[in-house]
């Protein structure tokens, strides 16, 4: 018997819309678990942070993952909520691996406050977040949070046998000079390239970025605005400015000769719709009162407009 897969987007927490999302795709709890007779669910990572039902989300995911209705892939805000818990090792400067700024204690907020009264229930979710798949390659489709890098995949395999983040490696994950850091950055947040001239950006959360996230999917790119994909636009004296050669070297090609691939993390707006024919942003921005989003893949090499299903978060979600 053929089965279908569900990929799901970025939860962040929107506990009571995912169970919508699910029982508008025909799964039922049995047993005290969502399940489909015939489909499987795929998460795309981030169910944590900002949301008003994390611990539910959580227990939803899991209890699904735990049970073999569901898969899933890590998302940034799962490492990283895993990063600022874990105390750093002897000799590192830092009381945790992931530093309590400002910044990264309020992405967290949520999350820490929902199971403050759960401390054990919390530490079990840790444990589970570390070793959570950080990509999966499926016969007819494949999925990452943020993108899909067959280099640096094969060099993870070779390097460590699975597909996996252990706990023993935490420490090094946090070292910006190691394979491991770099592998993260590029699954969990995507491709990047520098502002010219050390120029910043602020975005519209405040923060200001040297950085701005890129298309990996642009064939032969010129210009800024061919490659840039994030929410917040360039500066307008950038943004049609020529890519130098060093620049277009720095950028990743995922061909359309490759499978159907499915990603998340990106905030997207509007109607949920292919990128290209072989790629979808499954993250809707469910937790701004977006759609959390969702596509039903069968075997199609060629993804179709008709097969994505949201739901619309209300309000009273919060």
């Amino acid at each position: 018997m053929h089965q279908g897969y569900d990929l799901i987007g970025d939860i962040h927490g929107c506990g009571e819309t995912l169970i919508e999302l699910l029982e508008q795709m025909g799964y039922s709890k049995r047993g005290g678990v969502y399940q489909h007779p015939k489909r499987k669910v795929v998460f795309l990572g981030d169910i944590v942070d900002r949301g008003p039902h994390i611990r539910l989300a959580c227990h939803v995911v899991r209890d699904m993952v735990d049970g073999g209705h569901a898969d899933i892939v890590m998302g940034n805000h799962e490492y990283n909520v895993v990063t600022y818990c874990t105390e750093a090792p002897p000799g590192m400067r830092q009381p945790f691996l992931r530093p309590h700024t400002k910044r990264n204690s309020f992405i967290v907020e949520q999350t820490l406050e929902q199971f403050a009264n759960y401390p054990h229930e919390f530490n079990e979710f840790l444990d589970w977040f570390v070793d959570l798949p950080l990509f999966l390659d499926y016969e007819h489709f494949r999925v990452v949070h943020a993108c899909w890098d067959q280099g640096m995949i094969d060099e993870y395999l070779m390097r460590y046998g699975d597909n996996k983040l252990h706990r023993n490696m935490l420490a090094e994950s946090v070292n910006t000079r190691s394979f491991i850091y770099k592998f993260l950055d590029r699954m969990l947040r995507g491709t990047s390239l520098k502002l010219p001239d050390g120029r910043a950006m602020t975005a519209k959360d405040g923060m200001v970025r040297q950085f701005f996230r890129t298309k990996f999917w642009e064939d032969e790119p010129e210009r800024y605005s061919d490659v840039v994909f994030q929410p917040d636009p360039l500066p307008d004296d950038i943004e049609h400015a020529l890519l130098s050669r060093e620049e277009r070297e720095q950028l990743l090609f995922y061909g359309p000769q490759e499978k159907p691939l499915f990603i998340g993390h990106y905030w997207m707006q509007g109607l949920p719709a292919p990128i290209v024919p072989n790629i979808a942003c499954l993250d809707y921005s469910a937790v701004k009162y977006g759609r959390l989003a969702a596509y039903r893949m069968d075997t199609e090499r060629s993804l179709q407009p008709g097969k994505f299903t949201w739901v619309r978060v209300e309000k009273s979600e919060r």
